[in-house]
């Protein structure tokens, strides 16, 4: 066998290299400072109290969620109180806190108790 068909270690090294690379791509895309963000920002959470609707001559407070319930990121569920002797409650999902918390506007219908509802909008 002669010598001239023999490699050295540097040329097998750089042969090997560029036979595993022969099937990569590379792609090489900009630092990103001119591109637009991919998602909207959450704003971050404050109170939202919503407006209980008025039925049967009376009305019901305690349709506010705080801050820390937005954050937390769980389902609650608000009580409904007032002047009455009886309460509601209405039930939010956490997809529901979440539309709220951007500014969507959402209704719900609070539970049946002394023979009727009230509507609470979220705005």
């Amino acid at each position: 066998m002669s010598d001239e068909h023999l490699l050295t270690r540097r040329e097998f090294t750089v042969e090997s290299a560029l036979a595993m690379l022969a099937g990569v791509t590379i792609t090489i895309s900009g630092c990103g400072d001119d591109d637009e963000p991919t998602t909207t920002p959450t704003p971050p959470a404050t109170d939202k109290t919503g407006t209980v609707s008025t039925d049967a001559n009376h009305t019901h407070t305690g349709a506010t969620i705080t801050a820390a319930q937005f954050t937390a990121g769980n389902a609650i569920t608000l009580t409904l109180t007032g002047t009455t002797t009886h309460t509601h409650t209405v039930a939010l999902s956490q997809a529901e806190l979440s539309q709220i918390n951007t500014g969507t506007r959402v209704q719900k219908t609070s539970s049946n108790d002394n023979a009727h509802t009230h509507t609470v909008t979220f705005n």
